[in-house]
């Protein structure tokens, strides 16, 4: 299993606003000393359901809004709004909750940055890789469908990064 290099499917002009927000929620996380991640759920009729951002500052790691969205959509979703629901997010979603999101059988991924990507700047700064192995999701959960990432966000997510791991990243 190797990285993906391009996205299975783009994100589209109609995602924006939403991969948006979760920028915005991931720039909260920062600064409120959590690392920079975002993330929405929206339904089938397009509303935001639930939103939610980075809490792993206090010790538990697995504290992201992706997993929470998981708990969350099995707490108050039938499985067939599960399935016709969209999370979005700043960064792709890791292999836990990845797998977290197929378990409860939530619909598609869409994301501004890709797991290669933040995987890339980690190794281009130094920062030591984390204890889990990174995966996209098609290798953790290929029944899930994914867009992304979303070129027009990139920079703006890299200096996100580039300042919790305190890079002055002009890029």
């Amino acid at each position: 299993m190797g990285y993906r290099t391009e996205p299975l499917e783009p994100a589209a002009p109609a995602d924006l606003p939403f991969l948006r927000r979760c920028v915005d929620l991931a720039r909260e996380a920062l600064e409120d000393g959590d690392e920079p991640f975002g993330s929405l759920l929206v339904d089938a009729g397009g509303a935001v359901v639930f939103e939610d951002r980075n809490r792993v500052k206090d010790g538990d790691q697995t504290r992201h809004p992706e997993l929470e969205i998981a708990r969350w959509a099995a707490a108050h979703l039938t499985p067939e709004e599960r399935a016709g629901a969209t999370a979005y997010t700043s960064g792709e979603h890791c292999a836990m909750c990845s797998a977290a999101h197929a378990w409860v059988g939530l619909g598609p991924i869409v994301y501004a940055t890709s797991t290669a990507q933040l995987t890339g700047w980690l190794q281009e700064w130094g920062v030591a890789p984390g204890p889990v192995t990174p995966l996209p999701v098609g290798d953790v959960a290929p029944g899930v469908p994914t867009r992304g990432p979303e070129p027009e966000l990139a920079d703006e997510v890299r200096a996100l990064h580039a300042r919790l791991h305190g890079m002055h990243d002009p890029a």
